[in-house]
């Protein structure tokens, strides 16, 4: 490995060694899409995992979507066996209810009139949620990780826990606290507006009638593995080898532009390869040039705009982190393209599945924790996003405004 890239590597990894075990190297406090709108109907709930944690997922009465730690905060039995009227979700085991867009409980319903447990400062783990492009996106915010019973608390240590409560959001109007309720649970995580964050991420599009689609495959390795391979620009002629895409035989010298963008970078406008022939294909049609933008940007969201003329292609692939060894590749793509949807994704399925049997073979070798290298400038992307990833936590650990990787505009070269 060179002396260039270890530095990198060695600041992610002990960045992922003074986290929490749980965290597993996972990025905290983003958008992830946890499973397709058409997986959820009436009051139908469904479940999926992201960063190791389990969720129950639904939409209230009003269509309202929402996303709750599945796991009742009593004895833990998941919330997905139970009972969803479009309000209340009613735990299987005894009954608990809790208002499904704010994970509140409502009834216990073996208490009586004796009873002074104040059932309202209960709350299961309770995640904002939106939908968007088909998806349902889970913003993962790391307060909401643990809902685990505490002991009461004396009325001294409940004043001072307000006093310094105060005392942060005075420093810090801004500052969204989620804390552990009073009587055990998490308390309601705030709405994605509530916490100041922004929306879930929205697929651009350039006209207002167009043809969308949505695909997805499993991968097993670490989040981590499927990001750098996501963005490798040099295995094309060798994993996506094929009589409309590219073979060994066409490779090439390239040469590319990129330049950074906030928590991310960007391969800055250019033709697209020669030896592709759909691209060859569109300048034909139009009569005019193509050019295409890719934008990789944390936690695992790479962007690609084609444009020629009036016709547009638009696709979004988030590498999502289920376990610490599963992750999945969620793609979207929309056009305006004469293309049928069936055409497209014959060829996209095939192209997918090429890449995850790839990493397949991968995770063979993985699985002995080989040492591993990266190297200039095919692998400068990969370097980009470990340098991203550990900069961000250093960010968040010290407060300091984050160090980009990149100090501002460069030009790659490599063969493929």
């Amino acid at each position: 490995m060179s002396e260039a890239v270890r530095p990198i590597l060695q600041t992610t990894a002990e960045a992922r060694e003074s986290a929490p075990e749980s965290d597993a190297g996972f990025l905290w406090d983003f958008w992830y899409p946890a499973l397709r709108s058409t997986e959820v109907a009436g009051n139908r709930l469904a479940t999926a995992m992201l960063l190791e944690v389990p969720l129950v997922l639904g939409r209230n009465a009003e269509g309202k979507a929402f996303a709750m730690r599945d796991s009742c905060p009593h004895r833990g039995i998941p919330l997905s066996y139970g009972r969803f009227d479009g309000e209340n979700v009613e735990c299987s085991y005894h009954g608990w209810k809790f208002e499904a867009c704010s994970g509140q409980c409502v009834e216990i319903p073996s208490l009586t009139s004796q009873d002074k447990l104040k059932v309202e400062r209960i709350f299961a783990g309770h995640y904002p949620c939106e939908e968007r492009d088909g998806y349902f996106w889970v913003f993962m915010n790391s307060g909401a990780r643990i809902a685990a019973p505490r002991r009461e608390e004396t009325t001294e240590e409940k004043d001072n826990a307000e006093a310094q409560r105060a005392q942060r959001l005075a420093e810090n109007p801004r500052s969204v606290e989620t804390k552990r309720g009073e009587e055990g649970g998490a308390s309601p995580s705030p709405t994605a507006a509530g916490l100041g964050i922004a929306a879930a991420p929205k697929l651009a599009t350039f006209s207002e009638k167009y043809r969308i689609t949505h695909l997805a495959c499993e991968l097993p390795s670490h989040v981590d593995q499927g990001i750098i391979g996501l963005m490798d620009p040099a295995h094309g002629p060798f994993v996506h080898q094929s009589w409309y895409w590219r073979s060994r035989h066409s490779i090439h010298e390239k040469e590319k532009k990129f330049e950074p963008i906030p928590n991310g970078f960007r391969m800055s406008p250019h033709t697209p390869s020669s030896n592709s022939a759909p691209y060859r294909m569109l300048q034909k049609y139009t009569g005019e040039p193509v050019t295409t933008t890719i934008d990789f940007v944390l936690p695992n969201i790479r962007t690609e705009e084609i444009r020629s003329g009036k016709l547009w292609f638009s696709s979004r692939a988030t590498v999502t982190p289920v376990r610490r060894d599963l992750c999945r590749i969620d793609f979207v793509a929309a056009w305006n393209l004469l293309l049928p949807v069936w055409i497209f994704r014959m060829f996209a399925e095939k192209f997918l599945r090429q890449d995850q049997e790839t990493m397949v073979l991968q995770a063979e070798g993985l699985k002995h924790n080989p040492r591993l290298m990266l190297i200039d400038d095919a692998d400068r992307p990969a370097k980009w996003y470990f340098g991203l990833k550990a900069g961000l936590l250093e960010s968040r650990r010290t407060g300091a405004a984050m160090v980009h990787p990149m100090n501002g505009a460069v030009t790659l070269h490599w063969r493929s």
